[in-house]
């Protein structure tokens, strides 16, 4: 199940949307039957979660939180009980979203996509530390993405 928690009000958020491409990304991964938490904070709460958990100051843009943290990228998440079919939360902040866009010409509700597709890859045990990571991770990232794409015909090519 995909739970969606918007707890801003600055920014309109197209939670449905949201909902259907994280839906079709687990679906790509058949992880249909696990749960995904989506939290949508402001700034400032996510500078606390920033600062709390990173060390970092200042909010950024998403934030990954994975249920099985010792899970290797491309190993399945193999659930003994049904707490285990979890895959984690992800922290979204659209207020550094909407900033950050600008950067890579995408309209705001694109870049929440593109963000829900890194965190799922994030949850997921991948990462983008190293080069040869990087790559992995983003052909992981660009088959969410198709997958997202296919449920909604109205996002431009991310």
């Amino acid at each position: 199940m995909i739970t969606i928690t918007n707890a801003q009000r600055k920014y309109a958020i197209d939670v449905p949307m949201l909902k259907a491409a994280a839906t079709a990304m687990l679906a790509e991964l058949e992880y249909s039957d696990f749960d995904v938490g989506i939290l949508i904070c402001n700034g400032e709460r996510m500078a606390e979660y920033n600062s709390g958990y990173r060390g970092k100051e200042g909010p950024t843009d998403i934030l990954s939180f994975p249920y099985h943290d010792t899970l290797k990228a491309g190993e399945r998440i193999e659930a003994e009980s049904p707490e285990d079919k979890n895959i984690g939360d992800i922290i979204l902040c659209p207020e550094i979203i909407e900033k950050k866009r600008h950067d890579w010409n995408r309209s705001f509700d694109d870049q929440c996509i593109v963000l829900l597709a890194h965190g799922i890859a994030h949850l997921l045990g991948h990462d983008h530390e190293m080069d040869e990571e990087y790559v992995v991770m983003q052909a992981l990232e660009d088959k969410l993405l198709s997958a997202a794409h296919k449920v909604s015909k109205g996002l431009a090519d991310c």
